[in-house]
């Protein structure tokens, strides 16, 4: 560590120097709504910001059925610091909905959880209209009419931003697998069409007045790690992440396109970084949410997208598909890496091969964020190799340290604690003033931090590196770090292991502490009992697993690799179910 530096990232802020001061003068936090922002950067009105299954959606568009959706959104009763519903697939609609809830002051709420937490979320709204696909069951329908105060529900026609001829079979096929035997109907449902004809005749006043604190957009955490939270953000927290991330963008001579496939936009990572961002940076954003995850693969080679915003599902269903032709050209990618939870080295050096051998001679990255950040935090833009958990370092106007986890003690270099962030992106807070308190702490430097619950360190040249989620000791002795522990495994290259990944399961016998348990892909051939004495040898004794499961492959759920419905059945005794 140089002569200068306190020891303390905050201060120190080491990252800064990968940062020109060109680049610094020109990024600044804008200080306007989000419509304005898009206005501003928006190459032309007549240029398509969208395409949507063959149909080009132009920025004229965009803004047109924005300010039609916000009359109408007064014209059924919508108000200032109101909530709406919007259980919406990723559509050309979502956007207006958004700008045009905006424009009248109120937010977007949005979930994609079961239907019994949809449904509360809606109660808790004290919303009367809700916006859905008309792929919406009657059943559905009634719970959201007798369990919250809903009395109409707008639905929308999955197609109507497109021609269903124009999809590909397989996405029409799953769909087509969406609609109920019975959908949603009768008195108390309107369509998409009917609703804006409402608000041609509405005279009232529409525009609220603008303010970029105010609540914008309401999500959900996935509850993959635990119970699903609100996160509010502003105008102001969603454009500060995309302001920090977009100095790069297309041009008339070769604009970039950037494909979106099957995330819903009730995550603020998707709103955020996967569409708002390019949106903003002049790339043509290809909506494809009806594809199934498991034909990612198809829609990738039919698209030829620049940009795809992979997380690991979709990279490990191209990979192992098996249907990308060996010389199949992925050069059309101009950037990959995988974002959503951590990767690990085996799923790097899997995922890196796989690129370079489709001619795709770019580095494959990992990525760090959450939703009550904004999403993006970090960029991998430092010269230092990948894996073992770098995910980059810090976006300009975050400031990241590591600090004692339940406490303010700001840690140095190297060493091991809780990651927290402070920066322009951080949420309003959560729904729940107790766990917003928790989470959001105002330090002695007089910085609100946001308290992420991971684990991990940074080294002094500001890279940050994500190690596990949670502090988790185990009874004997020793921090259990599911990364760290599963990139022991993956650098030993135990013959046979194909994918790897470590659960942390709640000790019965010894409260507050935690027990490993290795999941393991095998290529044909082996068995457990085959590389049993291999992950033993690389391993320190408290890491040691108390079972190695053999899975077909990995589970995933919302996204995610699905450790909480492992550790459930692990805490059931239902192990016999997994193998």
């Amino acid at each position: 560590m140089s002569n200068n530096m306190t020891g303390k990232p905050s201060i120190d802020r080491p990252w800064m120097k990968y940062y020109p001061e060109v680049l610094q003068k020109m990024v600044q936090i804008p200080e306007c709504t989000v419509k304005e922002y898009l206005k501003k950067y928006c190459p032309g009105e007549d240029v398509a910001a969208m395409e949507f299954y063959g149909s080009q959606i132009a920025w004229k568009t965009v803004f047109e059925q924005s300010e039609a959706a916000a009359r109408s959104l007064k014209a059924v009763g919508f108000k200032e610091g109101d909530e709406i519903p919007v259980f919406f697939a990723l559509v050309p609609e979502f956007f207006y909905i958004l700008l045009a809830a905006e424009q009248i002051g109120a937010s977007v709420l949005c979930r994609d959880n079961t239907l019994k937490e949809n449904v509360e979320a809606v109660e808790k709204s004290g919303a009367k209209v809700i916006f859905a696909q008309d792929y919406l069951s009657q059943q559905e329908l009634g719970r959201y009419l007798s369990d919250s105060y809903t009395e109409k529900v707008i639905l929308l026609d999955a197609c109507n931003s497109c021609n269903r001829e124009d999809m590909p079979d397989y996405v029409q096929k799953n769909l087509d697998s969406k609609y109920p035997s019975e959908k949603a109907h009768g008195p108390k449902t309107m369509d998409w069409n009917a609703f804006l004809e409402l608000g041609k005749s509405y005279t009232g006043q529409v525009d609220a007045p603008a303010d970029i604190n105010r609540p914008l957009f309401r999500a959900y955490t996935s509850g993959s790690t635990g119970p699903s939270k609100q996160v509010i953000h502003s105008a102001y927290t969603m454009l500060a992440v995309i302001a920090q991330m977009n100095f790069y963008a297309g041009n008339e001579e070769q604009r970039p396109t950037w494909m979106v496939t099957c995330f819903p936009p009730a995550l603020v990572a998707v709103v955020v970084a996967m569409t708002l961002m390019p949106l903003a940076s002049n790339k043509l954003l290809i909506l494809d949410p009806y594809v199934a995850v498991e034909d990612v693969d198809l829609e990738l080679m039919r698209c030829r997208p620049n940009s795809w915003p992979l997380i690991p599902l979709f990279i490990e269903t191209v990979m192992r598909n098996g249907r990308i032709p060996d010389d199949y050209d992925l050069s059309h990618l101009t950037a990959a890496g995988a974002g959503s939870e951590s990767y690990n080295n085996n799923q790097l050096k899997r995922a890196q091969q796989f690129v370079l051998d489709h001619n795709c001679n770019i580095r494959f990255t990992t990525g760090y964020g959450n939703s009550e950040a904004g999403s993006n935090v970090s960029l991998p833009m430092a010269p230092h190799p990948l894996g073992n958990g770098n995910v980059g370092v810090p976006l300009l106007y975050n400031i990241i340290s590591v600090f004692e986890p339940g406490t303010q003690n700001e840690l140095t270099y190297n060493e091991m604690g809780e990651i927290c962030i402070s920066g322009p992106g951080i949420m309003l807070g959560y729904d729940n003033p107790e766990a917003t308190a928790k989470t959001l702490q105002v330090h002695a430097d007089g910085r609100t931090w946001l308290h992420t619950g991971d684990i991990g360190y940074m080294n002094e040249d500001g890279v940050i590196y994500v190690q596990t989620r949670g502090k988790s000791p185990r009874y004997g002795g020793g921090d259990l770090a599911t990364l760290s522990m599963e990139n022991i495994v993956a650098d030993a290259d135990i013959e046979g292991i194909d994918d790897e990944f470590f659960v942390l399961v709640p000790d019965k016998d010894h409260a507050g502490c935690f027990l490993p348990y290795l999941f393991v892909v095998l290529k044909e051939g082996y068995t457990v009992k085959d590389i049993k004495d291999g992950v033993k040898d690389c391993l320190e004794d408290y890491m040691q697993p108390v079972d190695i499961i053999q899975l077909k492959e990995r589970p995933f759920f919302h996204f995610k690799t699905n450790r909480i419905g492992l550790t459930q059945a692990i805490l059931a005794d239902n192990l016999s179910d997994l193998y």
